[in-house]
C-alpha cells in the first residue's frame, strides 16, 4: 500500500510539473506534430484582409516542415474561422487552447477581436502572435505584437503630412471605422496635432460602421471642409472591405492626392486589388513593409509566396500574387516563435516567452527585426508609400533603422507612469 501511495504521489507531481495555465502538457514523441492555431476571419467583412494571413501561416508551416520541422517535429496548423464575429473569436481561441491544445496561436486583425480573445489567452496562459498595426495602450505577457505601435506608423505618417515634402497640411480629417483602434489612434493624433499647433476647429472626425459601403455623403463633407482655405489631408483608419467603396468614391468625386492627400493605415496591396487605382495615384499608405521594396530578402519572400499561391490555387494570388505588411509580420512572428521554441528546447509557454526576448530575424523589409527584450513588441522601420497606377506603392520616405515601439503613447496623459514590461490585463 505504501509503495502504491508513493507511485500515485510521484505521478501527481509529474502531472503538476507538466501543467501550464490549467492545461496539462502531454509527453511528446519525436514524430508527434506540434499544433499551432490560425485564428483569422475567412468570411465576413474582414475576410478581404485576413484570409491571406491564414495562407501566409500555411506557407510558413510548409517551409519549416520541409526543413525538418521544429526540434525534429512537424508543425500542424489548426485553422478556424471566427467569421468577423468578435465574440466568436473568443470561443474559437478557447477551442484552440483547450480542445486542439495548440502551442501558439497566430491571428486576429482588428483590435476588437484581439480585445475579445485577450482574457482567454491570459486565463489559459496561451500565446498569441498579433500581426497588425494597432493603437497601443496594451502590453500583455500572453501576446507578442509583430505589427506597428502608433509611433511606428501613425505619428510618423502625420509628421510627414505636416512637412513640406508631405504637402504642409494645416487641416486634418480623421476618418475611421467605429471601434477601438481608430478611436484610440485618433485620440493620440489629436493630442499630437495639438502639440504641433493644429487647433480643434481644423480637425474633422468621422466614423462609419464595419461593412459600410456608401461614402458619397462623407466624401462630400470632406470636399467642403477642404474648400475652406487651408491645405487639408485625410488620415484613414477604415478597416476591411469598406476600403473598396471608399476608394472608389474618392475616384468618382475626383479627389486627387495633389488636392487632398489620403494616408491610410489599414490599406495595402491586397485591399487595393479590387479598385481602379489610376485615379488614386499619389495617395499614401504608412506601413513597415511594401511589396515594392527592392532587396534580396523581399525577392525571396515574393518568390516563395508566388510559388505557394500557384501550388495551392489561391484565388486571386494564383494569377497575381501580392504580398503586404501584415503578411510580413505574420511570417516574422512564426519564424521567431520557431527560433524561440528551439532555443528553449520546449513548447512550454513560459519557456518560450523568455526565449522570445531579443529574437532577431532578417525580414522581407530588408531590415533585421528584433523582438524587444522587455515590451513584447518588434523594433520596426517606418515606410511611407504613394499609390501607383498598378496598385503598388512607391516609397517616398522611410526611417534609416528600425524604431523601438512605444506601446504607451506619450500623447496620452499618465502613460509616463506605465511599466515598460507586460502586465496582465485581467
Amino acid at each position: 500500500m505504501m509503495k502504491r501511495r508513493s507511485t500515485l504521489k510521484a505521478l501527481s507531481a509529474a502531472a503538476a510539473v507538466g501543467t501550464v495555465g490549467g492545461l496539462t502538457a502531454l509527453p511528446a514523441r519525436a514524430n508527434t506534430p506540434i499544433k499551432i492555431g490560425v485564428l483569422h476571419s475567412l468570411s465576413g467583412t474582414m475576410a478581404i484582409s485576413e484570409t491571406v494571413l491564414k495562407d501566409t501561416v500555411l506557407m510558413g508551416v510548409e517551409e519549416i516542415n520541409a526543413k525538418g520541422g521544429v526540434m525534429g517535429r512537424p508543425l500542424e496548423a489548426v485553422v478556424v474561422d471566427p467569421a468577423s464575429d468578435w465574440p466568436l473569436f473568443a470561443e474559437r481561441a478557447r477551442q484552440l487552447l483547450t480542445q486542439d491544445r495548440v502551442a501558439a496561436v497566430f491571428g486576429c486583425w482588428t483590435s476588437v477581436s484581439r480585445k475579445s480573445v485577450l482574457p482567454v489567452f491570459e486565463e489559459l496562459n496561451g500565446l498569441l502572435y498579433y500581426p497588425v498595426q494597432y493603437e497601443g495602450e496594451e502590453m500583455s505577457p500572453n501576446v507578442f505584437y509583430t505589427g506597428a505601435a502608433p509611433n511606428q506608423q501613425a505619428i510618423p505618417a502625420v509628421e510627414y503630412l505636416l512637412s513640406a515634402d508631405g504637402g504642409s497640411a494645416k487641416r486634418f480629417v480623421l476618418l475611421g471605422t467605429d471601434y477601438v483602434y481608430p478611436r484610440t489612434t485618433n485620440r493620440i493624433l489629436r493630442a499630437f496635432l495639438k502639440s504641433k499647433g493644429i487647433p480643434d476647429r481644423d480637425i474633422m472626425e468621422e466614423y462609419t460602421p464595419f461593412g459600410h459601403s456608401d461614402y458619397q455623403t462623407i466624401i462630400g463633407r470632406i470636399r467642403r471642409f477642404a474648400a475652406e482655405g487651408k491645405k487639408t489631408a485625410v488620415v484613414s483608419t477604415i478597416n476591411g472591405d469598406s476600403n473598396v467603396p471608399f476608394y472608389r468614391e474618392l475616384g468618382n468625386q475626383g479627389i486627387r492626392a495633389t488636392d487632398v492627400p489620403v494616408v491610410a493605415f489599414s490599406v495595402g496591396e491586397e485591399e487595393l486589388r479590387g479598385v481602379d487605382t489610376r485615379p488614386l495615384v499619389g495617395h499614401l499608405a504608412a506601413w513597415n513593409y511594401f511589396m515594392s521594396l527592392n532587396n534580396p530578402a523581399n525577392e525571396e519572400f515574393k518568390r516563395k509566396w508566388a510559388a505557394f499561391a500557384r501550388a495551392k490555387n489561391i484565388a486571386g494570388h494564383r494569377e497575381r500574387p501580392l504580398t503586404n505588411d501584415p503578411m510580413e509580420a505574420t511570417y516574422v512572428g512564426l519564424n521567431m516563435w520557431k527560433q524561440a521554441v528551439e532555443k528553449a528546447r520546449s513548447t512550454d509557454v513560459n519557456a518560450v516567452r523568455v526565449a522570445m526576448r531579443g529574437q532577431t530575424f532578417q525580414a522581407p523589409s530588408g531590415f533585421e527585426l528584433k523582438m524587444d527584450e522587455r515590451n513584447h513588441h518588434l523594433h520596426k522601420p517606418v515606410v511611407i508609400g504613394e499609390v501607383r497606377a498598378d496598385g503598388q506603392f512607391s516609397v517616398v520616405w522611410r526611417t534609416r533603422t528600425p524604431i523601438r515601439a512605444q506601446p504607451w503613447s506619450p500623447f496620452i496623459e499618465g502613460n509616463d507612469r506605465r511599466p515598460d514590461t507586460p502586465q496582465r490585463s485581467t
